[in-house]
């Protein structure tokens, strides 16, 4: 049994929605879309690695221990951190390509779907629970 927590803290995970979105808005505002790579590197560290730097350093700037935040599944956070890390990757590859609508669409997709979880709707997590219910259905 590992030791490590099953949830995130709700402030690391607002902090890495932000971190998405103002990457996001950056680059449409500056047309620097290297600015993505920082999501993108940070999401894929903590996909493979369970070491997403944007959290570790907001964890610095938490004043009470962990346990005492409202609690975020990890598993969850992970499957959105996959879809987040994904469309990112997609948007990055598509501005290197100079295809713009759908360097704008996929990063259009992400920010607004970070958006709408730190003001309450976690989009993934919905399509998450839609999978797990098709899969169990399905009988996978």
């Amino acid at each position: 049994m590992s030791d490590k927590p099953e949830f995130i803290p709700r402030p690391l995970v607002r902090t890495n929605q932000w971190v998405i979105v103002l990457s996001v808005l950056a680059t449409w505002i500056t047309g620097v879309y290297w600015i993505l790579v920082i999501p993108l590197l940070a999401g894929s560290l903590g996909v493979l690695f369970d070491f997403n730097p944007i959290m570790r350093l907001a964890r610095l700037f938490l004043r009470k221990s962990a346990s005492a935040y409202i609690p975020e599944d990890k598993a969850e956070q992970r499957f959105n951190q996959i879809l987040a890390a994904s469309f990112l990757l997609i948007a990055l590859a598509a501005y290197s390509f100079q295809w713009t609508a759908i360097a704008y669409t996929f990063t259009a997709m992400v920010a607004l779907a970070a958006i709408v979880a730190i003001m309450g709707f976690c989009v993934g997590c919905f399509v998450r629970y839609q999978w797990i219910r098709y899969r169990n259905k399905a009988g996978f």
